[in-house]
């Protein structure tokens, strides 16, 4: 009697121990991402955006800018984060609020590799996973309400796509994909960077691999059987690409960039200021009118070595993976060079825009792992690598919460310093005893530029901003200035005011307090006031 046997999905049908080794991998990436979120101080870049959040909050509003802020994915993701917890007020948001959204979505991007098992099979996803876990980049990246992290899940999930269609053409891969790129457009400016690699590295490497150098690679770098990248359909994946299908996948980037960028139809001047906002990207990346401009080895200097810090494990076992990929691992090898190439040749330079590329650095380190385990002593591999990966998990402990905020932790990049708690503490203590609260009068006088001070004084309504001293209004009782206002501060407090009518100001601080680094703030409260602390 002849059996009815069910055929195996090559790459799908994987042993129970891979799905717990995953869950394990991601629940290690959750531990460093969720605690403690509001330890560190607000980044200008995070107060910034978390102003743009509460506009929408509010208001229900939301304008794409041509000249900043990036695209509303971030956005729309936070108010769905903060209207989950019952906020509707700008002053009611919280740090926490606003960084569990990047932190949500790089522990996906973690969890996400268990989908590359079928291209490089289950030990080079595990490792690309745990790696991606415990980096101390994107560990710290994953707390920070900035765009970057998003960035990078929409980009690994396009890849994904990309892959799937490969593997299995149609209309559905084909969709994903281009909803995938319309996430990356609706993100951030530079998505064309990753998608323009993608398709590079797609014809730098001429075809997908033969079936032959498919078998090769499945058995040097993957063990369990049938979950590599012999599990493509090679015949299919080689042929052409489906008119049909490229049409699908251009009307999903379309509709899925444009219902973003024009705020769900609610703004269709944002459809045409995402496109126009090139010009102003594209000058911004080459150097104009930017202080970020930085020498082609930036982000090496950062990666591999920094004041004691060191990422070289990844970059190292990465540079083997170079060497030894094939098939699809080579596509990936040339696509990650690409985005190296690209992002070192931009003068405009800050750390978090490493992500992109780390991220590549790291799936070639985690086939350069393997190969070395095929071919050398797997035990000492082991060890040694293991070895690596507990420096690198002690790294992202100490770059995230002890030294979040200090200046030799390379992922800390013009940042605010601790002494803003000192400075909002002392803000508080003199509302607890001003008869108006929080609508105690405050102003804040500066030529600099004093963000995150705006959100760390969201709560409090008598703040008013000045540019310059003036001479006519009256003296707050609490005020916040830089030094280049110290003289004529002085001059408004004491000369200006007829005698018996000059209010005595003291200190605020007991010594030298700055917001970032080389930006000094200096407070000054009336005697009055002063005396009715406890």
């Amino acid at each position: 009697m002849a059996r009815n046997v069910a055929r195996r999905e090559p790459g799908l049908n994987l042993p129970r121990h891979a799905v717990w080794l995953f869950a394990a991998i991601t629940v290690v990436a959750a531990a460093y991402r969720f605690p403690d979120l509001s330890g560190r101080p607000m980044h200008a870049d995070e107060a910034v955006h978390a102003d743009k959040l509460g506009e929408l909050l509010e208001h229900g509003r939301y304008e794409y800018s041509t000249a900043d802020y990036h695209g509303p994915t971030l956005y729309y993701l936070a108010l769905v984060s903060a209207r989950a917890q019952g906020i509707r007020r700008y002053a009611d948001l919280n740090e926490v609020t606003l960084r569990a959204v990047p932190a949500v979505f790089g522990v996906l991007l973690v969890a996400a590799h268990f989908l590359l098992i079928p291209y490089l099979g289950l030990p080079v996803a595990a490792c690309a996973a745990l790696f991606t876990a415990v980096s101390p980049a994107m560990v710290y990246y994953s707390r920070y309400f900035i765009h970057e992290t998003l960035l990078e899940f929409f980009t690994f999930a396009a890849m994904l796509a990309v892959l799937g269609y490969w593997r299995r053409p149609g209309v559905g891969p084909a969709l994903v994909a281009g909803a995938m790129f319309g996430l990356m457009f609706a993100t951030k400016e530079t998505w064309m960077i990753p998608a323009v690699c993608m398709l590079a590295a797609g014809i730098a490497h001429k075809r997908w691999p033969t079936k032959e150098i498919a078998e090769k690679a499945d058995r040097q770098l993957c063990p369990l059987p049938g979950s590599c990248a012999k599990s493509l359909d090679y015949a299919r994946g080689q042929s052409s690409l489906s008119p049909f299908s490229v049409y699908f996948a251009i009307l999903a980037f379309l509709v899925v960039a444009a219902l973003c960028m024009s705020s769900f139809l609610t703004h269709p001047r944002g459809i045409l200021d995402s496109i126009l906002a090139y010009r102003t990207y594209f000058a911004r990346g080459a150097g104009v009118d930017t202080l970020h401009v930085h020498p082609w080895y930036f982000y090496f200097q950062r990666l591999l070595y920094f004041h004691g810090w060191s990422e070289g494990l990844i970059a190292g076992l990465a540079l083997v993976g170079i060497w030894v990929s094939q098939g699809i691992g080579r596509w990936l090898a040339i696509y990650t060079l690409l985005m190296i190439a690209i992002y070192c040749a931009i003068p405009y330079k800050v750390p978090w825009n490493l992500l992109g590329f780390l991220h590549g650095l790291i799936m070639m380190a985690a086939i350069g792992v393997v190969w070395l385990a095929e071919h050398a002593s797997r035990a000492m591999v082991v060890a040694l690598v293991g070895i690596g990966m507990c420096h690198l998990a002690w790294e992202a402990r100490a770059a995230s919460f002890p030294y979040a905020a200090d200046a030799r932790n390379p992922w800390v990049y013009a940042h605010t310093g601790t002494d803003v708690f000192v400075i909002t503490r002392e803000i508080a203590a003199l509302a607890a005893v001003h008869p108006a609260g929080l609508a105690m009068p405050v102003q804040i006088i500066t030529s600099q530029n004093l963000w995150p001070l705006p959100w760390y004084f969201r709560r409090y309504s008598g703040v008013r901003w000045w540019n310059g001293v003036s001479m006519t209004t009256p003296a707050a009782p609490v005020i916040l200035a830089t030094p280049e206002m110290e003289p004529g501060l002085v001059h408004r407090l004491y000369a200006v005011p007829p005698p018996g009518q000059r209010e005595l100001y003291v200190p605020m601080f007991d010594r030298y307090r700055e917001l970032r680094p080389s930006v000094e703030v200096r407070g000054y409260v009336s005697k009055s006031l002063w005396d009715q602390l406890p």
